[in-house]
């Protein structure tokens, strides 16, 4: 009877679990929208089970627990910053609430916006950041904020656009300005700081006193870190400006690094292989980075397997399938690379631009443009396109997916789709 009860909750569990996409990039952080059922076709008038109008301006992607869809937003000119929590079946608006005032915002970029950050979420509790403006704790049944913080500094120089993600009782978040640049791990449960490291390498350039020239653009990152097992321990992979780390993710010591020089402001989450990390290096003319994640102090250019130019998205995370490396450029490139070589399988002109990171579902991979178009490509070395659907005003979010749905936030509206 036991044993009985004890597989029924686990076979519970993970059925739960392919329900929820509770961070940036979904359950894994990998983009793998795991035994979903999702259409291929939609419009306006087809497969759109419900669409509501999000108000204000933000980038952050939904993320999902249960029968709830949260997400931030705020006013275009970054003074009123808001958390929403949406019914996932019906799109009814369950909570709209202004968290943090902010009397004198930062910059922020075209291609940015004052609520970028995608909140991450658990069982009873959501947590939701605007950078270094505020980090808030809410409790997903009462909507009670539990704790927040607004004493973080960082000037973000273009804005905020780094994920928090959950390990143990800990939240991590990076922060790298044109100021300052480390990461952070805040106690989950109250917000206070449990441990801050400073990134070990800055911008190299130096003014004439011998102080690193303060070029916000080459000191900055928006990148997600990840935290994966490489050489038996885990390790918190996260991408500064000028170096890509590896860190305990208990203590913040830092394991190893690989310096970058030529690139600044990366902005993908990384994606692993085996024991490979593999990550874009930023912008400027950046690199595909094949790097060995299993090395100690400061790694040398013998860490990296392979590395290449042509086709590497700024923006745009990687999407890894089987043993295959998929990208959209910012331009509309797609390309299939063999993960264990750096080969190209094939490079095709999807058309559009691009900031959102794909995802792939039913062994098809799906691109969204800026322009309103989702593009439905097979997850092969061999091309074929699947479909291409064109909806609302431009998605610069990254999709989420629950279940058959796939969650799509434009500019103005979040849409739910179902066969």
């Amino acid at each position: 009877m036991k044993l009985a009860l004890s597989l029924l909750l686990l076979t519970s569990s993970l059925i739960l679990a392919d329900e929820n996409w509770p961070q940036f990039r979904g359950p894994t952080g990998d983009g793998i929208a795991h035994d979903a059922n999702i259409a291929t076709e939609w419009g306006e008038d087809k497969s759109i089970a419900w669409k509501t109008e999000i108000h204000g301006l933000g980038w952050s992607s939904p993320v999902i627990f249960g029968d709830q869809v949260w997400l931030t937003t705020a006013t275009p000119d970054g003074k009123e910053l808001s958390a929403l929590c949406l019914d996932k079946e019906t799109g009814k608006v369950l909570f709209d609430k202004k968290l943090f005032d902010v009397a004198e915002p930062q910059f922020a970029h075209k291609f940015n916006t004052y609520a970028s950050p995608t909140p991450v979420i658990e069982e009873g509790r959501v947590y939701l950041t605007w950078g270094s403006p505020g980090t808030a704790c809410l409790d997903t049944t009462t909507f009670k904020v539990l704790w927040t913080r607004e004493d973080i500094e960082c000037d973000h120089f273009r804005g905020a656009g780094s994920s928090p993600i959950l390990y143990g009782g800990l939240i991590i978040l990076p922060y790298d300005g044109a100021d300052v640049q480390f990461v952070l791990a805040m106690n989950k449960e109250t917000g206070k700081t449990v441990w801050k490291t400073k990134r070990s390498v800055d911008f190299k350039d130096l003014d004439e006193d011998g102080k690193p020239k303060a070029d916000g653009d080459l000191r900055k990152g928006y990148a997600t870190p990840h935290i994966v097992t490489l050489g038996g321990k885990e390790i918190l992979i996260s991408q500064g400006a000028k170096a890509i780390y590896g860190y305990d993710p208990k203590t913040g010591e830092e394991i190893w690094r690989y310096d970058e020089h030529s690139n600044h402001s990366a902005s993908t989450r990384p994606v692993i292989f085996g024991e490979t990390v593999y990550a874009p290096t930023g912008f400027s003319k950046p690199w595909l980075i094949a790097l060995s994640g299993t090395g100690n102090g400061v790694l040398e250019e013998s860490s990296v397997q392979w590395k290449l130019q042509k086709g590497v998205p700024k923006k745009p995370s990687l999407q890894l399938v089987g043993d295959h490396i998929y990208a959209i450029s910012d331009g509309g490139i797609g390309t299939c690379w063999d993960a264990k070589t750096g080969d190209v399988k094939w490079a095709e002109r999807i058309g559009g631009n691009y900031s959102s990171s794909p995802i792939v579902a039913n062994g098809n991979l799906y691109f969204c443009s800026e322009e309103g178009k989702t593009t439905v490509i097979k997850a092969s070395p061999e091309y074929e396109k699947v479909a291409e659907n064109t909806i609302g005003d431009g998605f610069m979010a990254s999709p989420a997916v629950s279940g058959d749905a796939l969650y799509l936030r434009s500019r103005t509206h979040l849409y739910c789709i179902r066969k």
